[in-house]
């Protein structure tokens, strides 16, 4: 199937030649191999540069609009020669000799060099005009320093100075269990978007998102995933963010790093001591023995027994376990007697 090189610049066929160049640099930053680690990046980078290379050469464009991309692999002349042959193309013969015209298409590294001003895609040609590689540069940094050389921001796909603008972040809610909280988990999150494809039309695309929730990680932390917004024209994608969520725990409260334990319990165990026994939230029994009289405010600190710390793994926050004291309805006036001999 014959290639429609305007769709795959994106262009009308009106195009101008700025049109053109500003088309060819947002489509050869956007799959140029240093960047895009996609299979389908290297035969894109090479089709859209034979679509400049055809489109930008006036008798190369007027054989194409007129005999199609047989008609150049065909060797057609050009409908109205120029006196003198046009850059890039060989005319043996005379232009317009007919059969015995043929055009020599440009390599993608080649035009990405003349547009640039440094080769980046494979080897360098020989030669005296060859820049020379920095040591200690890679090819990926290269491609950044001529982007930048080129009035680019890296990543954009666009002139910096024109009207390129990131879109304003995406955030989303990601509710987590204090469990997931504790002892770390997985979150696979499916997303839908719009991408661009090679004639800058959007298309939609569905992607799944993993997320390593990191033990001791809080309320609020954020995990950001660069440019996983809609692509549009001229508008770098938002940011997809996603904020931690924690749900309410039926047992157990978070503090900071610790971990508060409400436990109910009767006045004589209040006065005479209890041993409290819980479920904890990595599924181990823990008892706890308390031989303090227990007063209203009172706190039992088990320490090592909280939520882990992120930044300092092997140290856990501290279990409190504070105390709901269940008080009688009533007394009759031989208990109050008893507890005022008691307590006296």
């Amino acid at each position: 199937m014959e290639v429609d090189y305007y769709k795959v610049l994106g262009v009308g066929r009106g195009a101008t030649d700025d049109e053109l160049k500003k088309a060819y640099r947002r489509l050869v930053m956007k799959y140029h191999p240093d960047k895009n680690p996609s299979p389908q990046a290297g035969p894109l980078f090479k089709q859209v540069s034979a679509a400049y290379d055809v489109l930008s050469d006036p008798d190369k464009r007027a054989v194409y609009e007129q005999y199609g991309e047989e008609g150049l692999k065909a060797g057609v002349a050009p409908p109205s020669p120029s006196s003198a042959p046009p850059p890039h193309a060989h005319a043996h013969g005379g232009a317009g000799s007919g059969p015995g015209f043929r055009f020599n298409p440009r390599s993608a590294d080649e035009i990405f060099k003349e547009m640039f001003g440094g080769s980046y895609f494979g080897p360098p040609p020989r030669g005296p005009a060859t820049p020379q590689s920095v040591p200690g540069v890679s090819a990926t940094a290269s491609y950044a320093a001529a982007a930048a050389a080129a009035g680019f921001s890296p990543g954009s796909g666009e002139a910096s100075g024109g009207s390129m603008r990131k879109a304003a972040a995406i955030e989303r809610q990601l509710a987590c269990s204090l469990e997931d909280l504790h002892k770390g988990a997985t979150k696979k999150m499916k997303i839908s978007r719009d991408v661009l494809d090679s004639a800058g039309k959007p298309m939609s695309v569905e992607e799944i998102l993993t997320i390593d929730i990191k033990p001791g990680w809080k309320k609020g932390t954020k995990i950001t995933f660069p440019e996983k917004g809609n692509e549009t024209r001229n508008v770098i994608p938002s940011d997809l963010v996603f904020i931690i969520e924690e749900r309410a725990h039926p047992k157990f409260k978070r503090d900071g790093n610790d971990l508060v334990y409400m436990h109910k319990i009767s006045l004589v165990d209040a006065l005479t001591g209890c041993a409290v026994q819980l479920m904890t939230l990595d599924g181990r029994n823990l008892t706890v023995p308390v031989k303090s009289v227990i007063n209203p405010t009172y706190e039992e600190v088990v320490p090592g027994e909280g939520m882990p710390i992120t930044r300092e793994p092997s140290k856990k926050g501290n279990l409190r376990i504070k105390f709901q004291i269940k008080f009688p309805s009533n007394l009759t006036a031989d208990q109050k007697a008893g507890v005022q001999q008691l307590l006296s």
